[in-house]
């Protein structure tokens, strides 16, 4: 009777090696291409081509981002096991909220938002936020709820590419639309700086803590995520513009 054939055992499958950490570092970068500076809306912002309707829609929309960064980083606190990180990421939820009324980042997209012509109760009761830019940030806010902590602070990395954005929007802004002044543009102007150290530290924590390739893959694709999450924002409010 013939001997059944036999069937020789998988070879054993090794994970690829992590990528050396300025080719990660190259990779999160070459995402910038992607952020939303190159979106058409932002172009006409930047351009002086928005009427005053199209920035109010603009601003009101963008409050509606603004007010849920804090929720947003204290979910990756909540999921975060490391100290360290923790004690760093509370600053950030300090930095919207401020420590009282009246001060913080959120405080300051306000004042935009008046001085566009917006008024505070329709800004705080979000008429004018569109159910495209609410799910855009809702969708965000659940990733950092529901990601592992590493891949909603790599979302973050965004801030690499936000200091230049936002030097060459306080500028524009200026330039193009005469009845908004520097100190309505408050928010840009007051947080250059700390956008920039935000953007350092979350890439080290990134860097340090994807110690694999897997988790470096995860983290690229948490930032391209993110980066279709801000081009759905603009994306609802250029369709509400066209209202």
């Amino acid at each position: 009777m013939p001997s059944s054939p036999t069937i020789a055992a998988p070879a054993p499958t090794h994970p690829a090696p992590p990528l050396p950490e300025q080719d990660f570092v190259t990779a999160l970068r070459g995402l910038e291409h992607r952020y939303w500076s190159s979106h058409p809306f932002h172009r006409r912002l930047h351009d002086g081509d928005l009427t005053r309707e199209e920035l109010r829609l603009w601003a009101a929309n963008r409050w509606y981002y603004q007010r849920m960064l804090p929720q947003k980083d204290a979910a990756i606190i909540s999921n975060c096991p490391v100290p360290e990180i923790r004690r760093l990421w509370l600053d950030r939820i300090v930095y919207h909220d401020g420590r009282t009324d009246g001060e913080g980042g959120t405080a300051r997209w306000l004042r935009l938002c008046e001085a566009v012509g917006l008024s505070r109760e329709e800004v705080l009761d979000e008429r004018h936020v569109a159910p495209g830019a609410r799910f855009a940030v809702d969708a965000y806010v659940t990733f950092a709820r529901t990601r592992p902590w590493v891949e909603a602070i790599a979302s973050g990395l965004t801030e690499m590419f936000s200091p230049a954005l936002m030097r060459r929007r306080v500028g524009d802004m200026l330039a193009h639309y005469p009845w908004i002044r520097r100190e309505d543009l408050a928010y840009f102007t007051d947080r250059i700086d700390a956008v920039s150290d935000e953007g350092r530290q979350t890439l080290d924590i990134v860097v340090r803590h994807c110690v694999t390739q897997e988790q470096q893959d995860a983290a690229v694709a948490a930032l391209a995520f993110k980066c279709d999450v801000l081009h759905a924002l603009l994306d609802a409010v250029e369709s509400a513009a066209r209202r």
